[in-house]
C-alpha cells in the first residue's frame, strides 16, 4: 500500500469515529441539556430551602416564641409603649389557624389549637379580644377560673384577700374605673386587666376571656435595648 493510500485510509477512519461518537453533533445538544438540568435542580433546591425556613419560622413562632410590641399605655409602668417584647409560647399558647386579608370574623371563626399548661394569676400574657379579629393586647391575669375578683378603692382583691400590686404606680389606682363590686369569673375563662388601670381597655369593659383567646406569655423586654429587662410574674416583683 502506498503513503497516498494509507493517509487517506487514515483520515477515512478518523471521520467515521468522529461520526460514531458525536453523530449530527449530539455531544453538544446532551451538554446543553445537562447545564440546563443543572439549572433546574439549582433553583429546586433555591425553592425547597425557602418552603423549609418559612415552615420552620411558623414553627418557632407558634410553639417557641414570638417577638411583640407594645402599642399604648395600658401597661404602664410595666411595659412602654414601642417596646418590643418576646413572648414565650413553650409554656402555654394558641395558634390561630388564620390568614391576615381575612375578615375579623373569618379570623375568630379559624380554627385554634391550644398548646401546654395554662396562665398563671399575675402573669403578664399577649391576648386578643372578642370582635377584634388577630389584634393583641397585652394585659396581666388578675384572676383565674373560678375566682372571685373586686376593686377596692384602686386595689385588688381576689377571693376576698387584698393584693398590693407593687408593679401599680399609685396614680393609677385613682379614678371611676379603679372600683367594682366582687365578680366571680367563670370557668375556663380569664379576667385581664392592663397595670395602667385608669387607661386600659379590659375585662372591666369586654368581660373575661376564654382559654383560646390567650397566645403566649410576655417573658422578656429586648428592645430598646438599655431597657432589657425580664418580665416577672406580679407575685415575684418587690
Amino acid at each position: 500500500m502506498s503513503e497516498i493510500e494509507k493517509k487517506t485510509e487514515a483520515a477515512a477512519e478518523t471521520a467515521a469515529e468522529a461520526v460514531t461518537e458525536d453523530p449530527a453533533g449530539k455531544g453538544k445538544k446532551n451538554k446543553k441539556e445537562k447545564v440546563k438540568r443543572s439549572v433546574g435542580m439549582e433553583i429546586l433546591s433555591w425553592v425547597l430551602t425557602l418552603l423549609v425556613a418559612v415552615a420552620a419560622a411558623l414553627v418557632i413562632r407558634s410553639v417557641i416564641f414570638e417577638p411583640v410590641r407594645v402599642d399604648g399605655h395600658s401597661m404602664d409602668d410595666t411595659l412602654a409603649d414601642r417596646e418590643i417584647m418576646i413572648v414565650s409560647k413553650f409554656d402555654y399558647s394558641t395558634t390561630w389557624f388564620s390568614f391576615p386579608w381575612q375578615s375579623d370574623e373569618a379570623k375568630e371563626n379559624a380554627p385554634r389549637l391550644t398548646l401546654f399548661g395554662n396562665p398563671q394569676r399575675f402573669d403578664v400574657v399577649i391576648c386578643r379580644y372578642p370582635n377584634r379579629g388577630d389584634t393583641n393586647f397585652v394585659k396581666r391575669v388578675v384572676g383565674l377560673p373560678g375566682d372571685t375578683v373586686e376593686l377596692r378603692e384602686g386595689y385588688l382583691y381576689v377571693n376576698g384577700e387584698k393584693y398590693d400590686e407593687p408593679y401599680i404606680n399609685d396614680e393609677y389606682r385613682t379614678g371611676y374605673l379603679n372600683s367594682f363590686a366582687p365578680y366571680e369569673v367563670p370557668e375556663g375563662k380569664y379576667f385581664v386587666m392592663g397595670d395602667h388601670r385608669n387607661n386600659s381597655n379590659d375585662s372591666r369593659s369586654i368581660g373575661p376571656i376564654e382559654r383560646s383567646m390567650i397566645i403566649g406569655h410576655v417573658r422578656q423586654v429586648v428592645f430598646p435595648f438599655n431597657q432589657w429587662r425580664g418580665v416577672p410574674n406580679g407575685l415575684d416583683v418587690k
